[in-house]
């Protein structure tokens, strides 16, 4: 897959290390050998629709859905025909008690990735039925350095941390420009322990404006 867009440099550049080599070829045979999620042309798909650039908020995920037809690139995103994750219905729950938006039907958060939603795994691939088995492979390296990148950059953006996994990435980001929001995980298990009612939606918009950048339509088509 061809990067084009903001994230092409920083792309090309950190896939030919050395550690990024020993990961492709461990991806490959994997994807050879047994049921990988998501396909191979849908691995980047969240820099592919979120050019650097355009970036303004980052959600960070663990590891893609793990069953058939599910992940397709987008940290909590399903195709349309797939049900929606009970982690995505707490976050639509959230969506429409911080700012009145009416719950979708489906779970392709597309819409937001267009907006400016970067919605990255840190770990970015799956095997089928067996969450995170790719874990310790080589994609913490490169999405440590995403967010690195982004970091790095002046331009003010919103990260929102989920989850003891994501919220560990917050010593990552220690540019001023930026704010960090954090909670716990949007899952049945803890969702009720601060997710509900953390606003990090309207919070998130409120910054955006501050610093003068548009905000994001959470509305989902």
């Amino acid at each position: 897959m061809k990067i084009v867009n903001g994230w092409k440099t920083f792309i090309d550049e950190e896939t030919s290390k050395d550690y990024f080599q020993s990961l492709k070829s461990f991806i490959i045979e994997e994807y050879n050998t047994k049921s990988v999620y998501p396909r191979k042309g849908d691995i980047f798909k969240c820099f592919e629709l979120t050019d650097f650039n355009n970036v303004k908020v980052v959600i960070l995920g663990q590891d893609p859905y793990h069953q058939v037809n599910q992940a397709h690139g987008l940290c909590f995103s399903v195709n349309k025909g797939i049900k929606v994750p009970p982690s995505l219905v707490n976050i639509y729950k959230e969506i429409n008690s911080d700012l009145g938006i009416d719950i979708p039907n489906h779970g392709n958060l597309t819409k937001w990735a267009n907006e400016g939603v970067l919605l990255l795994n840190t770990i970015m691939t799956v095997v089928d039925s067996k969450p995170m088995a790719h874990k310790n492979k080589g994609w913490e390296i490169f999405t440590d350095r995403v967010i690195e990148k982004l970091n790095e950059d002046d331009t003010p953006k919103v990260f929102m941390l989920w989850g003891t996994p994501s919220r560990s990435k917050k010593s990552l980001i220690t540019n001023p420009k930026h704010l960090v929001l954090e909670t716990v995980h949007p899952s049945p298990l803890s969702a009720y322990n601060g997710f509900f009612g953390c606003k990090h939606f309207s919070k998130a918009n409120e910054f955006l404006i501050k610093n003068n950048r548009s905000p994001i339509d959470w509305r989902i088509d």
